[in-house]
């Protein structure tokens, strides 16, 4: 029976005895060396898996794995087949520049298992051979007897044998806010994680108090090291803008490979010569492909993520900057994201009445601790120290307490907090009404404590007072009121009747729907200092605490609830208190919102598919295992959401894998969460996720820009040549000169798209579909009709040259390449959003879109009168007549496309 226990891993559910008979080893004896032998060579050290780091040799090789950049590499095996090595080598500088920027730019390693190592890389205190000794922490084995103690960190998982004032901080691994307390009691068989009292898990943290445990479980068959395997087994999304560009890509293919076999074969039947075609086809391969669309998408992407870096964002992967802007869902966690992850009283039940405690929010921020606020009785502040209920109770919660608050002389400001939050939290409330600890003490001096036990859920302590000792309790109010024969009122002290107990206790269930965490304060005076604490009290009230919401998280919250974007919440602490956070930062509108609780959550393949709507509609998940966490984003992601995941914890670290785009906090976040997200915010600020969302908005819409302007151009260049070698016709482009406006007319306005500021209204729509790819079949239109309006006006230029004008064709040549050149110049005006003014819009408010104009202007200048790359391209001087014929072809592909604009048809 205790041995299949065991097998299943619920060590929880049964006695230490038990537990202790089955691994067969003695408390007092521990383990012997021998038997310490044979269990390592059975399971192994103590320690996790190490994961495979990514090299920089793998992450350059990724570099070339884009469909376009193969398409490349394509062009310059082709050109080198043929003899064309101008061609063949400009091609390969390209795949070559783009390669080394997102080398530079992405260049880092996936460490979420070293951080999860070195978490675990610690000594431990044993018992073996009947004697205490510390030892390597990964050379623990199975039932081996681990001695705790306050400040420990916990190397493995342990049933505890004893437990003395023992409360452990896990919540890194389960996401609870405050050190839980621990006990030797079972508890039952499906009790979740966060509520395993017998046991302390592997690299958590001992907080107060002392105890010993029996190792149950090492390295990776910890509930750590399970974690750790969901890291290495959350598979890791393409995202979405990776997606597009794949789909981008094979388009191309097709069409590349279908328009050039259309032409060589009609050439070929039209009994054009095959050194003719095999010209045209290599012109074809280098116009159908947009060169510069992996450098401007690229360095697009780099600067979106430069910019959100000086905003406090730091993108460990390019093409996440802009998956932010793709989210329609943000799952994010409680403490420390949405909370301060610091306990704060804010309310006092007394038999008078209720008392607000107000902040200039005691909170924590790192850098110290408010301690100014009021105490407020129906909105009207008063003095403590006029109430006689409320200042005992205020002395009560300062004097039983272990924590301590460190402050600076000369400016009065705490500079840090020791110990419990909770107890933190009541100095704190207690320095508001000016009682400070240590200047209590002096007064009343500390002669005993009885610590927190958690069978009692009480602590007392005794204080010299007036020859006789003040005790002071508090506890959970169930425990204090059973052993209260009095309660402190107003008109001073009476009879506890059980009438009035049932009143506290719906005041105490009342403020634990709230989500507040409630203690009880008690006190008595007497004669003994070894005298029995708990016995005789008189109640004085109800302490009620709250781990608030941060500031900025209302704001952004909404912020984002306007752009569309769902916030949910996933938490592993107690539904009530979830609820409560989420009503105080607008998450939801009042406290009848559904909460699901993790016991009640099914795997996603077992839900019917009415409680696979309630789960996605649901927008709070309270006591949600790491396990779970994947779940809930698989479910979203089957959907067709993409899902954006913030949290700091270890617990987070698979989950932030999985999402589409995984967020971690930076200043409370552990390591392992943070190698694992694809962000982190280094102000740990829930605003900065929505500024990342508008950023990824304004950047998808700028790569939509340039693709669109891009392809257009480069549709242009495939139509001039297609219909030239289909009558006949000299090429009115060469395959070099080609290259050259892909490489410069196109990328430097395209580049200057990339940079635009974007739409300022971009965070009052709601996100645009997931499925929609980068171009819909508006824009497919528009890159047709774009590019037949740039195609014409340069045929009907070089038409006009060689028939009316009379030119040579080497002159002709230049002029449409020339009126090719600039009408791709004017066409980024083209670019402008549908609607906007014709002068005052965001193309013509970008000054790097005026920068690359003229940059692009003498680029053209040099290409034509510098002797040696004139020769190169192919082309002679113009002359004025020239230059001006290609000037006028030029603008009537921006006249036509400006008046479409102004009628509201077009291609965007």
């Amino acid at each position: 029976m205790v041995e299949s226990v065991l097998d299943e891993n619920k060590p929880w559910a049964v006695p230490w005895q038990e537990v202790l008979e089955v691994l067969d080893v003695s408390v007092d004896e521990g383990l012997g060396s021998s038997e310490v032998k044979k269990r390592r060579g059975e399971y192994g050290r103590n320690r996790l898996r190490s994961a495979e780091s990514k090299s920089a040799w793998r992450i350059l090789v990724e570099q070339f794995k884009s469909l376009i950049v193969l398409m490349l590499g394509a062009a310059v095996a082709l050109s080198f087949a043929f003899g064309e090595w101008v061609e063949g080598v400009a091609v390969g500088v390209v795949i070559v520049v783009n390669a080394a920027i997102g080398f530079v730019t992405e260049l880092k390693a996936v460490r979420s298992m070293e951080a999860l190592r070195r978490l675990g890389s610690v000594d431990a205190k044993v018992r073996r051979g009947g004697q205490a000794q510390v030892i390597l922490a990964e050379e623990l084995v199975p039932g081996d007897v681990v001695l705790l103690a306050g400040g420990d960190v916990v190397t493995a998982d342990l049933r505890l044998i004893e437990a003395s004032r023992l409360q452990v901080n896990e919540s890194a691994l389960t996401g609870e806010s405050v050190p839980v307390g621990k006990e030797v009691e079972p508890v039952t068989e499906d009790a979740p994680l966060a509520e395993r009292s017998s046991m302390v898990f592997k690299g958590t943290a001992v907080t107060r108090g002392a105890g010993e445990g029996v190792v149950v479980a090492t390295g990776m068959q910890t509930e750590l090291g399970r974690i750790s395997s969901l890291v290495e087994e959350a598979e890791q999304e393409a995202t979405p803008l990776e997606k597009r560009l794949e789909q981008l890509g094979r388009r191309l293919i097709w069409v590349t490979l279908g328009i050039a076999a259309l032409v060589i074969v009609a050439g070929i039947v039209a009994g054009k010569e095959v050194l003719l075609m095999v010209e045209a086809g290599i012109a074809l391969a280098v116009a159908s492909v947009p060169e510069g669309l992996p450098i401007v998408a690229t360095v697009a992407l780099a600067r979106g993520m430069w910019r959100m870096a000086r905003r406090n964002a730091l993108v460990n992967r390019l093409s996440a900057v802009e998956t932010l802007g793709a989210t329609n869902v943000v799952l994010t966690d409680k403490t420390g994201t949405l909370t301060e992850n610091q306990m704060t009283a804010v309310r006092i039940a007394l038999g008078s009445g209720q008392i607000e405690v107000t902040a200039d929010i005691g909170r924590a921020s790192g850098e110290g601790l408010e301690t100014t606020g009021e105490f407020l009785r129906d909105g009207a502040s008063i003095n403590p120290a006029d109430d006689q209920a409320l200042w005992q109770a205020l002395e009560v919660g300062v004097l039983c307490n272990d924590a301590s608050l460190e402050q600076d002389d000369e400016t009065a400001e705490e500079k840090a907090a020791v110990g419990d939050p909770l107890e933190v939290a009541l100095l704190v409330m207690g320095t508001k009404a000016g009682l400070e600890r240590d200047r209590l003490l002096e007064r009343k001096p500390e002669v005993r404590e009885v610590a927190f036990d958690p069978d009692s859920k009480m602590m007392a302590t005794f204080h010299q007072e007036d020859g006789r000792y003040r005790v002071a309790v508090k506890g959970a109010l169930e425990a204090v009121i059973e052993v209260s024969s009095r309660v402190l009122v107003p008109e001073g002290e009476r009879d506890l009747v059980d009438a009035e107990r049932e009143t506290w206790r719906e005041r105490n269930a009342r403020m634990a729907r709230e989500g507040l965490r409630v203690l009880a304060v008690a006190t008595k005076v007497v004669d003994d200092a070894d005298a029995t604490p708990y016995g005789g009290l008189t109640l004085l009230g109800l302490v009620g605490l709250l781990d608030p919401p941060r500031e900025e998280v209302r704001p952004a919250i909404e912020a984002a609830l306007g752009a569309g974007v769902r916030v949910v919440m996933v938490t592993g602490d107690q539904p009530a208190t979830a609820r409560n956070v989420a009503v105080a930062v607008r998450l939801v509108e009042d406290q009848d919102a559904e909460v699901i609780h993790g016991a009640d959550l099914k795997e996603p393949d077992d839900l019917t598919s009415e409680e696979r709507q309630r789960v996605l509609q649901t927008p709070i998940f309270a006591r949600v295992s790491p396990k779970q966490k994947l779940d809930l984003i698989t479910a979203y992601q089957n959907e067709g959401y993409v899902v954006a995941m913030t949290g700091d914890g270890v617990n987070d670290a698979p989950a932030l894998k999985k999402a589409d785009i995984g967020v971690a906090m930076g200043q409370r976040g552990t390591q392992v969460a943070r190698e694992a997200a694809d962000m982190v915010l280094r102000d740990d600020a829930f605003s900065t996720i929505v500024f990342a969302i508008e950023q990824g908005r304004v950047i998808f819409g700028n790569i939509r820009k340039f693709v669109l302007y891009l392809l257009s151009c480069n549709v242009a260049e495939v139509m001039i040549v297609a219909l030239a070698s289909m009558v006949n016709a000299p090429l009115p482009i060469r395959p070099l000169q080609i290259l050259f406006l892909n490489l410069v007319t196109d990328v430097f306005p395209a580049l200057a798209l990339g940079m635009g500021k974007g739409d300022p209204t971009v965070m009052d729509r709601s996100p645009r579909d997931p499925q929609e790819p980068i171009m819909t079949r508006q824009h497919w239109l528009g890159v047709g009709g774009y590019g037949l309006a740039i195609t014409f006006s340069v045929l009907g230029g070089f038409a006009l040259a060689l028939t009316r004008l009379g030119v040579g064709e080497a002159r002709a040549v230049t002029l449409s390449f020339l009126s090719l050149a600039l009408a791709q110049l004017w066409h980024v005006f083209n670019m402008r959003d549908r609607g906007t003014h014709l002068i005052r819009n965001d193309i013509t408010r970008n000054p790097y879109v005026w920068g690359a104009l003229v940059l692009c202007v003498a680029l053209l200048l040099v290409a034509v009168y510098v002797p040696g790359l004139a020769g190169l391209l192919d082309v002679v001087d113009p002359g004025i007549g020239g230059w001006m014929l290609a000037l006028g072809m030029s603008l009537v592909p921006l006249a036509i496309g400006q008046t479409l604009k102004q009628v509201d048809v077009g291609g965007h």
